[in-house]
């Protein structure tokens, strides 16, 4: 939370407007106070973006029930609880609402089904969503990066960041935040249906769709493993 206030102050700063509030998706209720002290704040409220998560990984085996659990709460459950609580509002307004999805959404591999369970569902939910809010002039965008810099790697299964671990991902394949960002909002602008950030991405879910079998190939020709949970070095 001191991050955000630390961000909504500079922003004001700027001579923009900007409001801070907690809320947990997990949570019944607080979606929509958070809704409700936005539009109070700002008189309407035009984009709404779904982006809380994070992700399980390990093998299947070695994984429990509770892990699942967890994930779907946060990353599926958190975007449905996101678009009960803002939907009449972007109405209003003939909006947008903002999925933040993945590449793991198109792609499965191993030690990421969790993740990637997740990230499918909000894909159809997606789907389904657009379709429904088309009449309504309320725009339905699904963003999947590849990978972005961010600290989403270095949370562990029960959500918990540890900063002093490395990111697992090579430099080289990491887009800076802002490039990703700059992105993102160009897709929001035009209403578009779905964004593939990253052009590893949108390579890895072109071959997805088209030579499934070459996927797979790569998986095994490469031994794909699962990546450990994040935790410091000793």
């Amino acid at each position: 939370m001191d991050r955000l206030q630390a961000l909504a102050q500079e922003l004001t700063a700027s001579g923009r407007r900007a409001l801070a509030l907690p809320c947990d998706v997990t949570a019944d209720g607080d979606v929509e106070r958070a809704v409700a002290a936005a539009r109070d704040a700002f008189g309407r409220l035009d984009v709404v973006i779904a982006n809380a998560g994070f992700g399980v990984v390990g093998p299947v085996q070695s994984l429990t029930l509770d892990d699942y659990r967890r994930q779907l709460e946060t990353n599926v459950f958190g975007v449905i609880r996101t678009a009960h609580a803002s939907i009449a509002e972007l109405k209003k307004t003939r909006g947008r609402f903002v999925i933040i999805g993945s590449v793991s959404g198109h792609v499965g591999v191993p030690g990421s089904s969790a993740y990637s369970m997740s990230k499918f569902a909000v894909r159809g939910f997606a789907a389904s969503f657009r379709h429904e809010l088309r009449p309504h002039g309320v725009a339905v965008t699904l963003i999947s990066p590849g990978f972005v810099e961010s600290e989403i790697r270095r949370v562990d299964n029960r959500g918990v960041l540890k900063e002093t671990v490395p990111d697992p991902v090579p430099r080289w394949l990491i887009v800076p935040t802002q490039v990703a960002a700059r992105a993102i909002v160009r897709a929001i602008a035009r209403r578009r249906r779905e964004a593939v950030i990253t052009s590893h991405g949108r390579i890895t879910v072109f071959v997805e769709r088209h030579a499934p079998w070459l996927i797979d190939w790569v998986v095994g020709r490469f031994c794909v493993r699962s990546r450990g949970e994040p935790s410091p070095r000793t």
